[in-house]
């Protein structure tokens, strides 16, 4: 093959957070593909990386990927698996044909990122295919700086979990964690703040919807946030110092 497939880490949301090697990478790839949550709807990663980079040019595709749980060591929903095979086929007939392909994903590709499950399809179809991966701002990250709270100081343990986990491994986590990063956690909050409210965390916590973006808002009264609709780009931090 002689085009390279990159898997971009675009950022949190506000595309002044996309870094240099990102724009550079997003600049030189005749072909984006840009990830989809919805059929036919509107890509957030394409939105990010198109307001630092032009699209004039570009060969824009854009795929959807279904929002279904992937449990590492268990074989993916078919659904899930037949997405990761259709967008590899894309992406094998423009490497072959010579172009580079960028794959635009939010935050850092190393967390919870559909692009390393379509790097690992594509090597496992084409092991002579060349991948390179481009770290971003993690959600995580620009969270914390939102809130103004440090994610772990000193000797401190920091642990960084989906909201979606059952509420007794939830509570070992808080218990044995100085910090504990919740990520989706807009369907989780009226099993969160209970919890919280047991162990005498909850004034520790800080919730922050669309971090980063023009719309940000960070949130210190979680009981007010419970019976609200919470944006799904929602992150909470509970730190116990």
């Amino acid at each position: 093959m002689k085009g390279t497939f990159y898997v971009i880490g675009v950022g949190p949301g506000d595309p002044e957070l996309l870094t240099l090697r990102a724009a550079r990478t997003l600049e030189k790839c005749q072909v984006w593909l840009t990830p989809a949550a919805r059929k036919n709807g509107e890509s957030t990663a394409l939105a990010i990386a198109s307001g630092a980079v032009s699209v004039a040019g570009k060969e824009i595709l854009t795929h959807h990927f279904p929002m279904k749980k992937v449990h590492m060591g268990e074989t993916p929903d078919p659904e899930v698996k037949e997405a990761w095979e259709q967008v590899v086929a894309l992406i094998t007939t423009e490497l072959k044909a010579g172009r580079d392909v960028a794959m635009p994903t939010l935050g850092d590709p190393a967390v919870y990122s559909t692009g390393f499950y379509v790097c690992q399809t594509l090597l496992e179809q084409n092991p002579q295919a060349v991948v390179e991966i481009v770290p971003g701002i993690s959600a995580i990250g620009a969270t914390s700086a939102a809130a103004g709270m440090p994610l772990c100081l000193g000797d401190d343990q920091l642990a960084v979990i989906p909201a979606i986990f059952e509420s007794t491994k939830i509570r070992e986590i808080l218990i044995q964690f100085d910090a504990v990063v919740f990520m989706k956690v807009h369907k989780s909050m009226d099993r969160l703040v209970p919890l919280l409210e047991e162990l005498d965390l909850l004034d520790k916590a800080v919730l922050v919807e669309r971090t980063s973006m023009t719309d940000q808002r960070v949130r210190r009264d979680l009981k007010a946030a419970m019976g609200e609709k919470l944006h799904y780009f929602s992150t909470m931090i509970v730190r116990k110092l």
